[in-house]
């Protein structure tokens, strides 16, 4: 104590600092070492989101290969544009690529429907980690997402029954096609992405 009976606090003061500092310090840690685990999800879905659509938009280019078959075969086109046929391909090479492009891994395809329509979702995990931080339970792990995107058929159809007429049908964005099946060589025929819509399910 100082003379006089007073108490000399300094010491206590200095205690009191040091805590709050150290309190403020771990507050600054914690985090930032949340920042890069929300980042870490973000990249995380990014990968996941551009692997689905990477699968489904391989998959509608099979479809539009299998419309262009049907009016080589006299088959049913109208089915393929309703997105009622169904072809044997995933996807999966196509999400494998974007899924590495985004430093991911795939670890899967799996096809399904949304409201009738072909759907696929994709599971990815990422190659790099959250990364060190003083949280042991995000330091060193690898974050997994899943995202689903679906194909849409983009164009309405009103099948004639006379064969030898031209087939017709209308696309969104107002595009009308006039397809003759016994001149197909000498037209110019519609892309995929002229007949099938391919975005993220909601």
């Amino acid at each position: 104590m100082r003379p006089g009976g007073l108490r000399d606090d300094s010491g206590q003061t200095i205690l009191i600092y040091v805590v709050v500092v150290a309190g403020l310090l771990f507050a600054a840690f914690a985090y930032f070492a949340f920042a890069q685990a929300a980042m870490a999800r973000n990249g995380a879905q990014s990968a996941a989101d551009a692997a689905a659509l990477a699968a489904a938009q391989s998959v509608r280019d099979e479809m539009a290969d299998g419309f262009t078959s049907s009016l080589q075969q006299k088959g049913d086109w109208a089915a393929w544009l309703q997105g009622d046929e169904t072809v044997p391909g995933t996807g999966n090479a196509a999400a494998a690529q974007l899924a590495g492009e985004n430093n991911s891994s795939l670890d899967g395809i799996t096809p399904t429907t949304i409201n009738g329509y072909p759907a696929f979702q994709a599971s990815i995990t990422t190659r790099f980690t959250v990364g060190k931080s003083i949280l042991p339970v995000t330091s060193g792990r690898h974050a997994k997402a899943h995202a689903v995107a679906m194909i849409e058929p983009r164009c309405s159809v009103t099948p004639s029954d006379d064969s030898k007429k031209a087939i017709e049908f209308d696309c969104d964005g107002g595009q009308h096609w006039s397809i003759d099946p016994k001149k197909l060589d000498d037209i110019e025929l519609p892309e995929a992405k002229d007949l099938f819509a391919v975005h993220l399910a909601e």
